[in-house]
């Protein structure tokens, strides 16, 4: 049995990755892990996504595109992208 990565922390770094690849004014630990990324919530649009994407990418080594069919579901909110990030992360 594998053991996996404690999902608050990689939330929390996560978070903490998208604050500061976009210059959010806004702390890290206010992002709500189930409010949605895109749109509503934390209002981030299309661009934004993909810069997290590109970071998340090197950060993490998890491959995140932006043809992917799956990235409504990845980018739903912090919490699916963390899941996501512990299934597929590399590094």
């Amino acid at each position: 049995m594998t053991h996996t990565p404690n999902l608050d922390s990689l939330r929390a770094e996560i978070a903490e990755i998208i604050v500061a690849a976009l210059n959010l004014d806004i702390a890290p630990a206010a992002i709500e892990p189930e409010a949605p990324l895109y749109g509503e919530g934390l209002g981030l649009d299309s661009i934004d996504i993909l810069e997290v994407a590109l970071v998340i990418s090197k950060h993490f080594g998890a491959q995140l595109r932006a043809d992917d069919k799956d990235n409504a579901r990845i980018f739903a909110s912090l919490a699916s992208l963390a899941d996501y990030v512990a299934t597929h992360r590399t590094k």
